[in-house]
């Protein structure tokens, strides 16, 4: 059993992480605004959309060389902790989680995942108006047909459920379970037991991200431009 007094400050989410989730955030909200609106403001949702895959891209990469806290060996459940983990939650014994919950866990993967099918469903998207994906010269007609359907029907609806979804739980998280989860993100600290494991958030580490980021963007530009 911990004192109060021996609690410490401790780095959980690393700088690179909590960019990462404030511009996929806007990049995201920008990009179901822009889409509702059409028109004129379809060459924004175009850009969001190729900032939101650039930080996918980053964060499947993140996921493996980023803070201990943010590799998802560390937070991604296998069946059994997940399985015991909803048995907590039922049983109202719901274990105490230094970053992300098991359920928590899920919902990023989701979301990277759908965000990723929705963007690629739009580099194939034709509105038969005036906006056009930068694939849809190099797939046949069948799969511009189905991208499309899938991008404003599906897609855009399944997206729009998780990230309430998400934003819904960490707000219940806050006020019925008195677990803050927003600061921690902000600031990146949680106040834990002294040999709860830091997270790496060095200058070169901050640096390494960046380039990691820049390299993301190059290759999107690339598939953008592959035709």
């Amino acid at each position: 059993m911990h004192h109060a007094s021996s609690f410490q400050r401790i780095r959980i989410w690393d700088l690179p992480t909590r960019v990462f989730h404030i511009l996929l955030a806007l990049s995201v909200a920008g990009l179901v605004i822009s889409g509702e609106i059409g028109g004129d403001a379809m060459p924004i949702h175009f850009m969001l959309g190729y900032v939101v895959l650039t930080l996918v891209f980053f964060r499947l990469i993140w996921g493996v060389v980023g803070g201990h806290w943010s590799r998802f060996v560390h937070f991604v459940p296998t069946p059994s902790k997940l399985l015991s983990y909803v048995q907590a939650v039922r049983a109202k014994q719901t274990p105490h989680s230094v970053g992300h919950n098991p359920l928590g866990a899920l919902s990023v993967l989701a979301i990277l995942a759908v965000l990723f099918a929705q963007v690629l469903s739009g580099f194939m998207s034709d509105d038969e108006i005036s906006n056009t994906g930068p694939w849809t010269a190099l797939v046949s007609s069948e799969w511009v047909s189905r991208a499309t359907e899938y991008h404003s029907d599906i897609g855009k609806v399944l997206l729009i459920l998780l990230v309430v979804a998400h934003v819904g739980a960490v707000l219940y998280h806050k006020r019925i379970k008195q677990d803050d989860l927003i600061t921690p993100m902000l600031t990146g600290d949680k106040v834990l037991p002294p040999e709860t494991h830091h997270s790496r958030d060095t200058l070169t580490s901050r640096l390494f991200a960046l380039s990691v980021l820049v390299g993301c963007g190059y290759v999107v530009y690339r598939l953008v431009n592959l035709g």
